[in-house]
């Protein structure tokens, strides 16, 4: 079941996008730090009403945040449409012991749902020049690659951005 997050599930959510980081940098991608996603983020984030939860077995594996705010990196992203009525992905993580299973194609899966039910015309998302899997992901998706930010306190590498038109 996928549904909005509680402030108190922060500290599971914190546990399983730490571990997300952990496993990342076991593998030399330095995407996300111990520092970031952080627990501020979050609670912004269900204070706006934008984080979203994946529960099975009354356990919150998942996560993934829906937003209209669009980050000030993004300003300069030669995007497929104009800035209006776009929603942004952020902070996708399923607990690792539970990677595989299709969790995040489910999250993504009500991610582009919901913004075309809002009104959306695409959705935006960035992933990690280092981390092909997420790329590969996306673009399986039907994300269209189209330019780069960086965010220098996560890493020196650029972050790729991606769109796809979600109403016609």
């Amino acid at each position: 079941m996928i549904r909005a997050a509680k402030v108190n599930e922060i500290p599971r959510i914190l546990d399983f996008t730490q571990a997300c980081g952990a496993a990342m940098r076991a593998r030399g991608i330095f995407q996300w730090t111990p520092e970031y996603p952080s627990r501020y983020a979050f609670a912004q984030d269900i204070k706006r009403g934008e984080l979203w939860v994946y529960e099975q077995e009354g356990q919150v594996i998942g996560t993934v945040v829906l937003s209209s705010q669009m980050d000030e990196e993004y300003q300069h992203v030669r995007w497929l449409t104009e800035n209006r009525a776009n929603r942004y992905i952020h902070r996708l993580a399923v607990d690792p012991a539970f990677q595989g299973r299709g969790i995040a194609q489910a999250l993504m899966d009500f991610a582009e749902t919901r913004a075309a039910a809002e009104g959306a015309v695409s959705i935006r998302l960035d992933t990690f020049s280092r981390n092909s899997r997420n790329q590969h992901f996306y673009e399986q998706r039907g994300y269209t690659r189209l330019g780069a930010v960086y965010f220098p306190l996560q890493s020196p590498y650029p972050f790729y951005c991606y769109e796809r038109i979600v109403t016609p």
